[in-house]
């Protein structure tokens, strides 16, 4: 593939951005449906993180800030679960 043809973003990188931001969204729901959805949501986007900043890194950095930004949300979906979000909020 030539560089004019190379795809200039990363659809796995958008796809852990939008559903690490969902996952975040939906973890303050109070008896355990945040926990369920959020917490679920937020491993669904820890995968695609992984996956996306690997296919990031082959592509020369294309589709990293969208990367970056979904595993602040996995990460704060996470440390909301730890302190009672979805199960007591």
């Amino acid at each position: 593939m030539t560089y004019a043809t190379e795809r200039r973003s990363n659809p796995t990188a958008w796809a852990a951005f939008w559903v690490g931001l969902v996952g975040l969204i939906l973890m303050p729901i109070p008896l355990f449906i945040g926990l369920i959805l959020g917490g679920g949501l937020s491993l669904i986007a820890a995968v695609l993180v992984v996956i996306a900043l690997l296919k990031g890194l082959a592509r020369r950095g294309k589709g990293i800030a969208p990367v970056v930004l979904a595993g602040i949300f996995v990460l704060l979906t996470w440390g909301g679960i730890s302190l009672g979000g979805g199960v007591i909020w």
